[in-house]
C-alpha cells in the first residue's frame, strides 16, 4: 500500500537526519519503526491499564496489604534476593 503523508519541515529534518546518520536505510525504515514502537508503547499502556484495574478490583476485594514500614522492608528484601537470583527481571517491573 501506498500512502503519501505531509510532515512538517522538522520532522521531515529528523527523518532524513536519521537516515544520513546511516542507521536506517531510508526514510520508510525510520517511519515504519516509528510505528513500530508506538505500537508496543500503546500495548505497554494497555497492559499497565489492565493491571491497575486488577489491582483496583483486588483492594475493592479486600485482597489489599497494608501500607506499612515492614510491608515495605518485605517488599524490598523480596526485591533484592530477586535482583541476586540470577533469573530474569519480571516483565512486570521494567520500564
Amino acid at each position: 500500500m501506498t500512502m503519501h503523508v505531509n510532515l512538517s519541515a522538522e520532522m521531515e529534518g529528523f527523518i532524513k537526519s536519521k537516515v544520513a546518520g546511516g542507521f536506517y536505510g531510508s526514510a520508510t525504515e525510520v517511519i515504519r519503526d516509528a510505528i513500530r514502537r508506538m505500537q508496543a508503547e500503546e500495548s505497554r499502556v494497555q497492559t499497565w491499564h489492565a493491571a491497575i484495574k486488577q489491582g483496583a478490583d483486588q483492594l475493592d476485594r479486600g485482597e489489599g496489604v497494608a501500607y506499612t514500614p515492614d510491608a515495605l522492608n518485605d517488599i524490598t528484601e523480596s526485591a533484592i534476593s530477586a535482583m541476586h537470583s540470577g533469573k530474569p527481571i519480571d516483565v512486570d517491573v521494567l520500564p
